[in-house]
């Protein structure tokens, strides 16, 4: 204990060249703790909302944007898709269950997504307040939107045309609040639900003139996309190449184009590496000098030590004390900058509204962190703690 803290003592009595190492390795560690939980954060949205879906069939057009606006609702869709063909769908002997997505109108930048009770129980979201539709109209709330918009039961409210919100308001059909979901952490707390004939009433009441006009809309009824779960893995081989080949629509599989995302997201991330590794490098290069330098300054205290008793390992110990000191000191600060970069990205894109990314997050990757602030400082001063165990008392007397 009295070389830690003598050591704590010995590294602050020099306090801008530690405070200097410290911000140099704390910047280092810090953008490593922000790639490690950005990519912690992306992974977990990604598995917990691709879970049990194996393929999106909706319009034709880019299959990543089918998934970015079907499955995580941060994308707009290519288009939508006849009802008529998604209920042939449902007939063909690979398929276990479609979930129906209507997607196009949006509350404050919510997006109001008409579909089934399917699909609240595919994500095991559960009511924690009210219950759920039985009429168009009715609307159950995921908590973020409940909580963003303080919103209750009983509440009515417009939905405005457009996924982005300040679209033209559908001011002839209110909604009504009957329920609101218990936070899941899954796409569903960023999103209205309702039912998919609530999507149809707004969007024919508007546009329908009579009765005839109303008869040809419910006959040319579309949704945006269709969540499709396989009744056995073999299907995955043949069935995206027959909705792609024999429908006008298409069928994208999730994990794929996810697996296209991260990659091309792969550049980025590794500039982002190389930045902090070099960071790491200049701290580490800062803290053997600064090691180096307290063995040239404190070669009367040395001699003081070794004369009062001290061993050759006692006096290297306290320079390898101060190294750990450095480490425990920038892996704090490190990590409380990582975590503050995380979270102002989170703010300042709004993600807790798309991919929940911001939030105070510890994963498991985060260990390596005090594992290299460690490695650095300790490495850096393998050399001064060598020149301090060899030093030679009667020359360092001589020379005074």
């Amino acid at each position: 204990m009295s070389t830690l803290l003598w050591a704590w003592r010995y590294l602050w009595a020099r306090p801008l060249g530690a405070a200097l190492n410290v911000l140099l390795l704390a910047l280092g560690l810090g953008s490593i703790t922000f790639l490690l939980l950005v990519g912690a954060q992306l992974s977990k949205a990604f598995d917990r909302d691709l879970a049990g879906i194996d393929v999106v069939v909706g319009a034709k057009g880019s299959p990543m944007q089918l998934i970015l606006s079907g499955v995580l609702h941060v994308d707009v869709p290519p288009g939508n898709i006849p009802l008529k063909a998604v209920r042939e769908l449902e007939k063909h002997p690979m398929v276990a269950s479609i979930i129906p997505l209507s997607l196009g109108d949006s509350l404050q930048g919510f997006r109001i997504v008409g579909t089934s009770a399917a699909y609240a129980a595919h994500y095991g979201a559960t009511l924690g307040q009210g219950r759920a539709w039985n009429a168009p109209m009715e609307v159950v709330l995921g908590a973020t939107v409940a909580r963003k918009l303080g919103l209750r039961l009983g509440d009515t409210f417009l939905g405005s045309h457009g996924l982005g919100g300040g679209g033209h308001m559908h001011g002839d059909n209110p909604y009504t609040v009957v329920g609101i979901l218990q936070p899941s952490g899954s796409v569903i707390d960023r999103l209205v639900l309702t039912d998919t004939a609530s999507v149809w009433k707004v969007h024919e009441d508007m546009t329908a003139m009579d009765d005839e006009d109303r008869a040809v809309m419910e006959d040319e009824r579309e949704i945006t996309m269709a969540l499709v779960k396989y009744k056995t893995p073999m299907a995955a081989l043949s069935f995206p190449r027959f909705v792609n080949t024999s429908t006008e629509m298409q069928a994208a599989a999730p994990a794929l184009e996810i697996t296209r995302l991260l990659s091309m997201l792969g550049l980025g991330t590794d500039v982002l590496r190389a930045f902090a590794a070099v960071l790491l490098l200049t701290a580490g290069l800062s803290v053997f000098i600064a090691l180096w330098s307290a063995v040239r300054e404190r070669q009367a205290d040395l001699a003081v030590l070794r004369m009062l008793g001290a061993a050759p390992a006692k006096v290297a110990a306290l320079l390898l004390c101060e190294a750990v000191w450095l480490a425990v000191v920038a892996t704090a600060l490190g990590l409380a900058l990582g975590q503050g970069f995380a979270w102002a990205l989170g703010w300042f894109l709004q993600l807790d509204n798309s991919l929940l990314i911001g939030g105070i997050l510890w994963p498991a990757t985060l260990a390596v962190v005090p594992v290299l602030a460690l490695g650095v400082s300790l490495v850096s001063a393998l050399l001064p703690t060598w020149a301090a165990y060899r030093v030679s008392v009667l020359e360092l007397l001589q020379s005074r």
